[in-house]
């Protein structure tokens, strides 16, 4: 693929992963990164974060930047408009597909949550025992600020019909004990996690699932994704996918990488992200984003 746009002036939308791409391994936003969007910004650039979590999850260094006023949020489920708060992109599972799927994922040693109404929902005895399941302190803090513990999520869900349906399902299978090689840890969760994935895929057709770590899934709506959410996003202002710029390191970034005009990996990049996109800049933590608006003339 080419490495460079036609016309670097045509980029009007950068769509940006946040963990493993715009943030460093520390969750933190570079001086250069914030830079360049800001410089990208000053040219009537679209700067919009595209993630996995609800916008009122995203880090505060990137939720309080002044030239962000769009988000493409839960994969895909949504696009947010902070300033109106409202939704210009909307694909949700419907509430009785959502308590289908949680009673398959009863049947596996994992956690769940979901995304509903924009926040976090959990059975209270998974919240209580997520340090056995959570591969990093980022995400056992997410759980503990932004997850509503309920008594039983699937009779919460059931119980609240005008709370509408549920954006994301997430999941993560158990750790072994602390000392174990990784390479030994992560066969019995991909083991188990493929087993579960191929049971969804067969039951559930309708449904995307994708991962963001070794011990983890995310199932959406299959017409929720980030490409697609990008494209739609991008037509809502008279634009197409040669307007936008993605830029990813994981699977959930696949679609936005592929569905972009440019879509441009960092060098941690998983092999199909790689493989997909035009460019290849540094790593996350070298400021991959920046190098990359100089690489093609954004900034």
């Amino acid at each position: 693929m080419s490495a460079m746009p036609q016309d670097p002036h045509q980029i009007r939308i950068l769509a940006l992963d946040l963990d493993g791409t715009l943030l460093d391994s520390e969750k933190r936003l570079s001086d250069a990164n914030r830079d360049a969007l800001a410089a990208a910004a000053a040219k009537g650039v679209l700067v919009v974060p595209t993630t996995g979590r609800f916008f009122g999850m995203m880090p505060e260094c990137v939720r309080n930047l002044p030239f962000v006023r769009y988000a493409i949020t839960i994969n895909g489920a949504q696009v947010y408009d902070r300033e109106t708060d409202t939704a210009i992109v909307r694909e949700e599972i419907p509430r009785a597909m959502a308590v289908e799927v949680m009673k398959v994922l009863d049947r596996y040693d994992v956690v769940y949550d979901c995304y509903r109404g924009n926040w976090g929902w959990m059975t209270q005895a998974f919240k209580e025992k997520v340090e056995d399941y959570a591969t990093n302190v980022h995400y056992i803090r997410m759980v503990r600020e932004f997850r509503n513990g309920v008594p039983e999520l699937k009779a919460h869900i059931e119980a609240t019909p005008r709370d509408g349906d549920v954006q994301k399902i997430m999941l993560f299978s158990r750790l072994r004990a602390d000392g174990v090689p990784d390479d030994v840890q992560r066969e019995p969760a991909t083991g188990c996690l493929k087993a579960l994935a191929d049971e969804l895929a067969a039951k559930f057709p309708g449904l995307s699932v994708t991962s963001s770590t070794w011990n983890n899934i995310e199932i959406n709506i299959a017409s929720a994704n980030k490409g697609r959410a990008l494209v739609r996003f991008a037509e809502h202002f008279g634009w197409t996918a040669d307007n936008c710029m993605s830029f990813g390191d994981g699977m959930n970034d696949l679609s936005m990488i592929k569905a972009a005009g440019t879509g441009v990996a960092m060098a941690n990049a998983c092999p199909e992200v790689l493989a997909a996109a035009n460019y290849v800049s540094s790593s996350n933590d070298e400021d991959g984003v920046a190098a990359a608006l100089r690489h093609f003339g954004i900034i």
